[in-house]
C-alpha cells in the first residue's frame, strides 16, 4: 500500500470513527459508569468483532451474508434486540456512584466488557456490508493480498481505538463527576439506555 493511498486510509477511517453509533454510545457509557481507563476493555472488545468483521470479509464470506436476505436480516434482528435490551438493562440499573465497585471484582469486569463490547459490534450485520464496499477501495488485486489486508486491518483497528478511547471515552469523562452520587447515576443511566434502545430501532428498521 502506497503511502498516499494508506494517508487517505488514516483520514477516511478517522471520519467513519467519528461517526457515532452503538460503539460510541457504548464507549461512553463505560466511561461514564467505571471511568475512563477501565473503559478501554469494552473497546477492546469492540475492536475484535471488528477484526472479525474485517477476516469475514477479507475471506469473501461477507458476500454470502450480504447477498442473503435472511443471513443479513437474521444478525441484525438479533443485534436489534441485544442493542434493545442493553438499553433496558442501563435504564433500570440500580442507583449507585459510580465509585462504589469493588477491586475484587476487576476481574469479571473487564470479561464481560470485552464481550459486552464484542457483542455490540458484532451483531451489526451493515459493519460486514460497509467493508465490502470500503476494503476493495485500498486492495489492489494484483500485489500480496496478506500485507495489504494486515495494513488495512491494524490501521483500521489502531484508529478506532485512539477515537473511542480518546475522544467518545474522553468526552464521557468530563461528565463523570455527575455520577459519584446515585440520583446522578441514574440521571446518566437513563439517556443512554434510551440511546441504546434507540440504536437497537434504528437498526431494525432503517434498510
Amino acid at each position: 500500500m502506497s503511502w498516499s493511498l494508506w494517508l487517505t486510509l488514516v483520514v477516511t477511517g478517522v471520519l467513519i470513527s467519528l461517526t457515532p453509533g452503538a460503539g460510541a454510545i457504548n464507549t461512553m457509557a463505560n466511561a461514564l459508569g467505571i471511568g475512563w481507563t477501565r473503559s478501554i476493555w469494552g473497546i477492546l472488545g469492540q475492536e475484535l468483532a471488528l477484526l472479525l468483521d474485517i477476516v469475514v470479509v477479507a475471506a469473501g464470506v461477507g458476500v454470502i451474508v450480504a447477498g442473503s436476505p435472511v443471513a443479513f436480516n437474521v444478525i441484525r434482528y438479533a443485534g436489534a434486540a441485544y442493542l434493545v435490551i442493553l438499553g433496558i438493562r442501563q435504564w433500570s440499573a440500580p442507583a449507585q456512584p459510580a465509585d462504589s465497585e469493588g477491586a475484587a471484582s476487576l476481574t469479571a469486569t473487564r470479561l464481560s466488557l470485552i464481550r459486552r463490547g464484542f457483542l455490540v459490534n458484532l451483531t451489526n450485520p451493515k459493519a460486514v456490508v460497509f467493508f465490502l464496499a470500503f476494503m476493495p477501495q485500498f486492495i489492489r488485486p494484483e500485489r500480496p493480498l496478506l500485507p495489504q489486508y494486515l495494513v488495512f486491518a491494524a490501521t483500521i483497528v489502531a484508529i478506532d481505538v485512539v477515537v473511542m478511547w480518546g475522544f467518545f471515552a474522553a468526552a464521557a469523562r468530563g461528565l463523570r463527576r455527575i455520577t459519584r452520587t446515585p440520583r446522578g447515576h441514574s440521571t446518566v443511566n437513563r439517556p443512554f439506555g434510551g440511546l441504546f434502545v434507540g440504536m437497537g430501532a434504528l437498526l431494525a428498521t432503517v434498510h
